[in-house]
């Protein structure tokens, strides 16, 4: 399904900012979800959502073995998808949670993601389907997340890297907070343009409240969709910045789109867990937009951007050690980044 390019005069300050490649992706997703959908009802959401994550599915790289599952709780079962390569045994697992703004997605919406990360890494996946607002509200999806990870500690020796992407990585982090003293906590989380609650008022809040594909609107829209009644804006749970606590947090990588009001969150929470004495590294990735991993087959920058992920997940899992590559920290050819790989060469790691 083609999209119809946008009016370039309505592309405001992102005319001249995004790449062609990006505008065409940014096109074709309002073709198949247009902003003016979060007017319609939720079952509708979510139904054009799954055609639009149907078009974009790239299909599973060979190798890639998967099979479904449930995660039982006192209350109701969590479905679960594992992947695993036929060939070889994982060196770690990845807990994964997927986007959708708590209100969209499933097991299906990001299988192909959630495939790639297995082949890319050879870590086995766990993709956990937790349940949606606004039927069910905080804290239900971070306790089917909570609850996911719980299992594969219980049921899997293998180290656990945390991951998710946008609501995914709030709850990515809520977990790793939350399970931090845990006997078998993640030996590292990577979160992907996630919104973490951060402060509204912050750099990337203002500067791209309007961004394509996510705007500051939305942000709130989805926020308040999840919370329960008298729902406390300090509860970490529900927004970890809020947390008072940044101590014993697994090393953290952090990756956010520089046209995102979400990048902001990123910043802060790395240094957040810095300032605890933490290990995190924030890498805003230039001139894309929020979900830009859907890109990642059609747009350079995207893929490049996907690739690097995918190594980030790879050196957190490497060891129980949880090495991060020095590539980690570069902020994608700003000098912040030439200064971070000095700091990880100066503590003894290899440039790699």
């Amino acid at each position: 399904m083609a999209g119809e390019p946008t009016d370039p005069a309505s592309r405001g300050k992102y005319a001249d900012r995004l790449d062609p490649g990006l505008w065409d992706y940014i096109d074709e997703v309002n073709s198949w979800y247009p902003p003016q959908i979060v007017a319609a009802p939720i079952a509708e959401q979510r139904a054009v959502y799954d055609k639009m994550c149907a078009a974009f599915h790239q299909g599973r790289p060979d190798g890639v073995d998967v099979s479904d599952g449930l995660v039982t709780t006192a209350a109701h079962a969590v479905p679960v998808r594992r992947y695993r390569m036929a060939s070889a045994v994982g060196a770690a697992v990845v807990v994964y949670y997927h986007g959708g703004g708590f209100v969209l997605g499933d097991l299906d919406s990001h299988d192909d993601i959630c495939a790639e990360i297995c082949a890319g890494t050879g870590f086995e996946v766990v993709s956990a389907n937790y349940r949606l607002a606004p039927e069910h509200l905080h804290p239900a999806a971070f306790n089917d997340a909570l609850a996911a990870f719980e299992w594969v500690a219980a049921t899997s020796p293998l180290p656990i890297v945390l991951c998710g992407e946008s609501a995914g990585g709030n709850l990515a982090a809520a977990v790793a907070h939350a399970t931090r003293r845990h006997s078998r906590r993640a030996i590292g989380q990577l979160l992907v343009y996630a919104g973490l609650g951060g402060d509204e008022s912050g750099r990337s809040y203002i500067e791209h409240a309007y961004a394509p594909l996510l705007t500051l609107a939305d942000v709130e829209f989805y926020r308040r969709i999840r919370s329960a009644p008298g729902q406390s804006p300090d509860d970490p749970t529900f927004s970890p910045l809020k947390d008072r606590d940044f101590s014993g947090l697994p090393p953290t990588v952090v990756v956010s789109a520089e046209c995102d009001p979400l990048s902001s969150d990123g910043e802060a929470y790395r240094d957040r867990i810095l300032a605890a004495g933490g290990r995190a590294v924030w890498r805003e990735e230039p001139r894309l937009v929020h979900s830009f991993l859907r890109a990642r087959a059609s747009v350079p920058r995207a893929a490049a951007a996907f690739a690097r992920i995918i190594g980030d997940i790879a050196w957190l899992g490497a060891s129980d050690e949880a090495l991060i590559s020095p590539q980690v920290g570069e902020m994608a050819g700003r000098p912040e980044g030439a200064r971070r790989i000095a700091a990880f060469k100066d503590r003894g790691l290899p440039e790699s």
